[in-house]
């Protein structure tokens, strides 16, 4: 495998220290202690990756093995209890920095599979797993329906960011540095407006 380049690496640690942040507010928000809060955090941060990692054939998962993902996923659990009332001032906190993880975790997602060797539909669709793998294992841990089961724009937002960057790796029109940070800009940008607007994909329930 080329290495990854260097943007990968911060996207990916910016990924999980967002996720991480977003995992810990839900789990503070459910009153659990403080190994649950970090277990939680942990789980959001790095589930997606380890799932992806897995698909791949990148064992055993950086997730687990990399000291720098546990490491962060613990700063981020202690940020957010000592600053929780900083954090809780931001508008929906949870939703905000699971919006940046989703679009991180897209990106980087995509581009792991990638440079594993992988074609674009493997490559697209562990990139939405690697942006809501974590998010949905944090809901089920904590009796929630998972987002990309509701009608919001989650998943989709994912899709879009993921495919960026893999249109991007074939067609070479940019850098890849260039097309990360429009996938992750596009992706944040669509899931902030869904957010603010309340746009939602059609429900058939009726």
């Amino acid at each position: 495998m080329d290495k990854l380049h260097s943007l990968y690496n911060f996207l990916d640690l910016a990924g999980t220290f967002v996720f991480a942040i977003s995992g810990a507010v839900a789990a503070k928000q459910q009153r659990l202690d403080l190994f649950g809060i970090c277990a939680i955090a942990f789980t959001v941060a790095c589930g997606g990756g380890i799932i992806r990692d897995i698909c791949i054939g990148a064992i055993p998962p950086a997730g687990l093995t990399n000291w720098h993902y546990l490491v962060t996923a613990i700063i981020a659990s202690g940020m957010t209890i000592g600053l929780y009332a900083f954090v809780q001032r931001l508008n929906h906190p949870v939703q905000f920095f699971d919006a940046l993880g989703l679009s991180l975790f897209a990106v980087t997602g995509a581009q792991k599979s990638l440079a594993y060797g992988h074609n674009a539909e493997v490559a697209v669709l562990l990139g939405i797993t690697t942006a809501v793998g974590g998010g949905v294992l944090r809901d089920i841990l904590l009796n929630r329906v998972p987002l990309i089961l509701e009608k919001e724009i989650y998943a989709s937002a994912a899709l879009l960011g993921a495919l960026i960057v893999v249109l991007g790796y074939y067609t070479k029109i940019l850098s890849s540095d260039w097309i990360s940070l429009i996938a992750l800009i596009t992706c944040f940008g669509l899931r902030l407006l869904a957010l603010h607007y309340r746009w939602n994909l059609p429900n058939y329930s009726k």
